[in-house]
């Protein structure tokens, strides 16, 4: 039986001698015929620990190396020039804002119904419970 080989981002390069490679896929939704993108990790055994995080990697199905590592990397095909994508959000770095002085409110003329619902003059004692 020939042994797959899959193409991938590596998601991480924490581990000694191993990377996490994510798979993308597409495939067309039976029904409504749209193309979707699915996606799936695997870890891979990179004995020279030459990956980073970011590169495209090829990975070939092996005899399982450990509980979930049954994929070794065979080329590092291309190398990650931007971690923009996959380094977590942080936030930006607070400036300090330069405060002046309050500027004058035009005070708004105040709008009063008379004979409303609400208006004072209608309450009568006794009327609310």
């Amino acid at each position: 039986m020939p042994r797959r080989v899959l193409t991938g981002r590596v998601t991480s390069d924490k581990m000694d001698k191993t990377v996490t490679v994510l798979v993308d896929r597409r495939i067309m939704h039976p029904l409504y015929k749209k193309f979707i993108r699915r996606s799936k990790k695997y870890a891979a055994h990179d004995e020279a620990n030459e990956c980073k995080a970011g590169d495209v990697v090829r990975i070939v199905e092996c005899p399982p190396i450990s509980k979930r590592k049954t994929w070794t990397v065979i080329e590092r095909m291309a190398r990650c020039l931007s971690m923009r994508r996959l380094t977590p959000w942080r936030p930006l770095p607070r400036v300090p804002m330069r405060i002046s002085a309050p500027t004058p409110t035009r005070s708004l003329p105040k709008l009063t119904c008379k004979g409303g619902k609400n208006d004072p003059s209608r309450i009568q004692p006794g009327s609310c419970r």
